[in-house]
């Protein structure tokens, strides 16, 4: 790959990145008003099953209108990752600023609320898991907004190297 070919995958990746980006952040305020209406949640899922499909969907048009339909295998993964790594920097910073000056502590009250329940109490007693869900749940109050973006930009960036191998063999093909 030249240096050139190098720049133009990666001004398509950063373009296709904020687009992922804004699906994702999508999704995180589905969740968060999906912790109150389950409907909402159900949506967040379902947003977040379509990213790999979104991806594919992005490195077609990459393949089809950049490099006029070819791609190797390599260079649509590198494609894919570039294009997770974008997209998870800007829903990190999104992530960062919703926690640091919107949630209030809603996030963690609302999810302490729900395991704190009667019925969640007495399943997770059952499982022996009540220890370590106090445990958890003590670890995760501790946690610093960036400490929870960073957490989530690395699992971002890992899910799209995985994901990016079966996306590029998928959509590879050479003239």
């Amino acid at each position: 790959m030249t240096a050139q070919e190098y720049l133009q995958l990666k001004a398509f990746a950063r373009i296709d990145g904020a687009k992922l980006s804004l699906l994702w952040i999508a999704s995180f305020a589905l969740y968060i008003i999906g912790l109150t209406s389950p409907g909402y949640g159900l949506a967040a899922l379902v947003l977040v099953l379509v990213t790999p499909f979104f991806v594919g969907s992005c490195l077609r048009h990459f393949r089809d209108d950049g490099l006029e339909g070819s791609i190797s295998l390599l260079r649509g993964w590198a494609y894919t990752v570039f294009v997770f790594f974008y997209g998870g920097l800007l829903f990190a910073l999104a992530q960062w600023a919703y926690l640091t000056y919107m949630d209030q502590g809603y996030l963690m009250k609302t999810i302490t609320q729900m395991l704190t329940t009667p019925e969640a109490t007495e399943s997770l007693r059952q499982m022996g898991l009540s220890d370590a869900l106090d445990e958890s749940l003590q670890a995760l109050g501790q946690m610093r907004p960036i400490d929870l973006s960073l957490n989530m930009l690395t699992s971002n960036i890992l899910i799209g190297v995985v994901l990016g191998l079966p996306i590029a063999a998928v959509m590879q093909k050479r003239k």
